[in-house]
């Protein structure tokens, strides 16, 4: 019995023992120490780039859609002056031409008349020529009359202008005399519509147009303004223009012409702006998103949009103090626009904040 009563006390004075060996192998010492402070580490420290609050006029924009269209100040619709047959077409569709260069040919009855007519109008001057001098011979010899010289003098001024007006007829068609016309590019450009293949016959009074040559170097953007944000856009405005081929390529301009007119189809308001296109990236009926900017009187804290954190339905900066000290601040934001952030509260004039690989660092801080 003795035995079995120093057993029982042996088995309870090993348990907290026990149980403390064990408590403290289960023991983190980092929880006990408390967390780490996080330090941006020298490589990242580099290439970190810091952006300062400061204060920036407030922007309104409204976002439009729009397409890309020609400059129809700087394009060229070329009609035929004559009938005939299209003979050896030169250009296609997007080819690029310049100011004099053939199109293409056109055979004509028409031009063949022209020529016809520029014959007879030399022979004409000829012939006049010849009787005007004879009568003039004939008078100083006394076998003419006044009224015979000048008579004569008539006929020939008649068929001078009559040769005067086919050489004129004849150079605005061309000035071929072998009964062809040549369409030539009056001016140089992209060949934007082209309506004639070889064989076709056109007719002078037909009305369509055979090519349209449009200088690229510039382009228009007719941009859609829905009733409700029509009070918003005014002339001069200042423009950003995005497209789907180039989404990081921000085309600026102003707002240059307003229709003051409504579409009766799709009840919108169109709005031109005039865009450079210097290296022909801006192509006609391209959809456009059009970002319109006003300025207001008041001001407030802005920072770049690049430092924008975004989690659990709230926007953050990462408020950069030092290497050591960088802290997730909340904010309130009032609008983006561009590369700009503008906002409300959470951060003061002068504050630097993290404006590249802020998302790294944020999670880095939360872990």
């Amino acid at each position: 019995m003795l035995q079995i009563f120093k057993f029982n006390y042996l088995i309870i004075s090993f348990v907290p023992v026990l149980l403390s060996i064990i408590t403290g192998c289960n023991t983190d010492p980092k929880k006990a120490e408390g967390r780490e402070k996080y330090v941006i580490p020298d490589t990242l420290m580099k290439k970190l780039t810091l952006d300062s609050v400061s204060y920036c006029s407030q922007v309104d924009a409204i976002t439009l859609t729009g397409t890309v269209d020609f400059n129809q100040d700087n394009q060229v619709n070329i009609f035929p002056l004559v009938s005939g047959n299209i003979q050896d077409v030169k250009v296609q569709l997007g080819d690029y031409v310049k100011a004099g260069q053939v199109l293409a040919l056109v055979k004509s009855s028409e031009m063949a008349a022209y020529s016809s007519n520029l014959v007879i109008a030399e022979t004409n001057v000829t012939n006049t020529k010849k009787q005007l001098d004879a009568q003039q011979d004939l008078f100083k010899s006394g076998l003419a009359s006044q009224l015979d010289v000048t008579a004569a003098q008539a006929n020939y001024d008649q068929a001078t202008a009559q040769l005067e007006l086919a050489k004129r007829v004849l150079k605005i068609n061309g000035n071929n005399t072998q009964g062809d016309y040549i369409i030539k590019a009056p001016i140089s450009g992209f060949i934007v519509q082209k309506n004639i293949t070889n064989n076709t016959a056109i007719r002078a009074d037909n009305g369509n147009n055979l090519f349209t040559i449009s200088d690229l170097k510039n382009v228009w953007i007719q941009a859609n303004v829905y009733e409700s944000n029509i009070s918003k856009v005014h002339l001069g405005n200042e423009v950003s223009v995005t497209t789907l081929s180039y989404p990081n390529r921000i085309f600026r301009g102003k707002v240059d012409k307003i229709m003051n007119v409504l579409d009766p189809t799709n009840k919108v308001m169109k709005v031109r702006v005039v865009l450079p296109n210097p290296d022909y990236a801006l192509k006609p009926q391209m959809f456009t998103s059009v970002t319109v900017t006003n300025k207001e009187n008041g001001q407030s804290l802005c920072v770049s949009s690049k430092a924008l954190i975004f989690d659990h339905s709230q926007y953050y900066v990462l408020r950069f103090n030092s290497r050591e000290d960088v802290r997730i601040t909340p904010i309130q934001l009032l609008s983006t626009l561009g590369d700009k952030a503008y906002i409300a509260s959470g951060v003061e004039k002068g504050d630097r904040v993290i404006s590249s690989d802020a998302i790294l660092i944020y999670d880095a801080l939360n872990n």
